[in-house]
């Protein structure tokens, strides 16, 4: 899944994103771009749940359609 996370900034917001579906998921993939301000999730989690781990972590994340 493709999210787009606007409060991913920077390096440091990447690590944070890719901790917290870790936290969800030890065997997630995760791919971030702060720079574009989107992250590629390959997770057995749903998109609520990631979602809602996001949120809580203060990402806020929508998907990307299309």
């Amino acid at each position: 899944m493709q999210l787009q996370i606007d409060s991913m900034t920077c390096g440091g917001c990447a690590r944070a994103v890719r901790a917290t579906l870790l936290d969800l998921d030890a065997e997630a993939r995760v791919t971030a771009d702060p720079p574009a301000r989107r992250v590629e999730v390959e997770t057995t989690a749903s998109l609520q749940a990631v979602q809602a781990a996001l949120a809580e972590a203060g990402f806020p994340a929508v998907p990307v359609t299309g």
